[in-house]
């Protein structure tokens, strides 16, 4: 059962909590539209280079069927963002890495973007607050 008192939005581990968005009505929205044909292929199919790079290399995969081609399995891929990091962010490979950003000070964001490497589907997932703020 979900508790709506003040407990609810304390962190219980890296993700989730308070400052945690999920996007899950977004993507729905899309995608049936997608299905409708209401839109394209191309509209959605979009990755940046860069993008499916960091899929490749960095991307934790699922076993989730991509939404639009069918055909392959998505790859979540995080990006970290806040102080003392580059400005185009930091690609977090793996729950560890992501686990000792946690522990510095300040406040930081993660957004996990899923990522089809066959057809280009991207999307953000959901993002999050990480960190701490400095005492």
């Amino acid at each position: 059962m979900t508790s709506f008192g003040p407990e609810s939005l304390q962190r219980s581990s890296v993700g989730e909590g308070a400052g945690h968005i999920d996007y899950r009505l977004a993507r729905r929205h899309l995608v049936n539209e997608y299905k409708r044909g209401r839109l394209g292929k191309r509209d959605l199919c979009d990755a940046h280079p860069e993008l499916m790079r960091a899929a490749r290399h960095m991307g934790q995969a699922t076993t989730e069927l991509c939404p639009i081609c069918e055909e392959e399995e998505l790859v979540l891929v995080s990006f970290v963002f806040g102080p003392r990091l580059p400005a185009h962010g930091r690609c977090v490979g793996s729950r560890e890495e992501l686990a000792k950003l946690a522990i510095r000070s300040g406040e930081r964001t993660c957004y996990v973007v899923e990522v089809c490497q066959g057809c280009s589907w991207n999307h953000l997932v959901r993002t999050f607050a990480l960190g701490r703020t400095a005492r």
